[in-house]
C-alpha cells in the first residue's frame, strides 16, 4: 500500500509537526510521515525524537499530498499514524 493511502485509511492519526511530535514523546505513535518539501527548520525536532525513540519516519514527496491523504485542504509537513 503506498504511504499516502495507509495515512488515509488510518482511523487514528495526527496532523502536523506539534501534534505527531507530542504524540512521539508521549509513545503513541505506529508511524511518522515527513514531507521532503517541508522546511527542514520545522521537523528537524520530530525526526530528532523518531530517531531516539525508534519510531519509524516513512518520506514522502509532498506536503500537499499529505496534507490531503489527511483530509484538510491545506499542506501537512507532516503526520502520523497512532497506535490503536
Amino acid at each position: 500500500m503506498e504511504p499516502y493511502e495507509l495515512l488515509a485509511a488510518a482511523r487514528r492519526r495526527t496532523i502536523g509537526t506539534k501534534q505527531t511530535l507530542k504524540a512521539v514523546n508521549a509513545g503513541r505513535v505506529k508511524v511518522v510521515f515527513v514531507a521532503r518539501d517541508a522546511q527542514e527548520h520545522v521537523v528537524r525536532d520530530l525526526i530528532s525524537a523518531c530517531e531516539q525513540k525508534g519510531v519509524e519516519i516513512i518520506y514522502v514527496d509532498s506536503m500537499h499530498k499529505l496534507g490531503k491523504a489527511c483530509g484538510i485542504e491545506v499542506g501537512a509537513s507532516s503526520a502520523a499514524i497512532l497506535n490503536s
